[in-house]
């Protein structure tokens, strides 16, 4: 019974590990769980009673890649919480980057796929994304002071959250995607070294926060 029990649990890893792939690659619609099986060398009988339906194995594989991506890059970075404030954004701004370079992170591909041609299906994933960005809220609030408005701290985290996603994003999409519009030299930008681009955006991010503690002084 117990072999049978971790037998089933190993086919339900492997389907979803299979299907974060193929999802990240062919979206929901292009994906067909006869694939999903073939490479899982699963029968179709699996996934039906694992996860019941095509649409639960999608919600399910998004959700899979997701942590295992954060089990990779935990959200502070590895710096420890009793860190300066400082190091401790510069932690949680590597996270991110490390996270989007890795291109077996397939869950920032499935939600690439999901907005160009959208499902519904994953409508609830923001309560396991939310997190992050909060602690990432967090760090600013204190680098900011407390006198810092809510619209300082959202606008100094977009900022953040801009520098680390758009030109990262846009380079990795354009080189595992092939229908991707090309911007000459972007590609480049995932060759440097991650933690020299984190460093310059923390210091970047630093410099502009200190502005906004200048002018409130003033």
């Amino acid at each position: 019974m117990k072999k049978q029990r971790m037998d089933g649990l190993e086919t339900r890893r492997q389907l979803l590990s299979v299907a974060s792939e193929v999802f990240a690659k062919k979206g929901f619609r292009g994906a067909t769980i006869a694939e999903i099986c073939q490479m899982a060398k699963a029968n179709a009988a699996a996934v039906n009673y694992h996860f019941g339906s095509k649409e639960s194995l999608y919600i399910e594989s998004w959700r899979y890649a997701f942590e295992n991506s954060l089990k990779i890059y935990p959200p502070d970075g590895g710096v420890l919480p009793d860190a300066s404030a400082e190091e401790r954004l510069y932690g949680r701004i590597l996270s991110i980057m490390r996270r989007i370079v890795d291109t077996k992170s397939h869950d920032f591909d499935i939600i690439h796929k999901e907005m160009a041609n959208p499902t519904g299906l994953l409508t609830g994933i923001e309560e396991s994304i939310e997190p992050i960005f909060h602690g990432l809220a967090a760090v600013i609030r204190e680098l900011l002071g407390e006198w810092a408005t809510e619209q300082q701290v959202r606008l100094c985290q977009m900022s953040v959250r801009a520098q680390c996603f758009g030109p990262l994003l846009r380079a990795r999409f354009q080189k595992t995607l092939v229908q991707s519009p090309k911007i000459p030299g972007l590609e480049s930008i995932l060759e440097e070294d991650v933690k020299t681009l984190a460093d310059h955006v923390t210091r970047f991010s630093l410099a502009g926060i200190r502005e906004i503690q200048e002018k409130k002084k003033g």
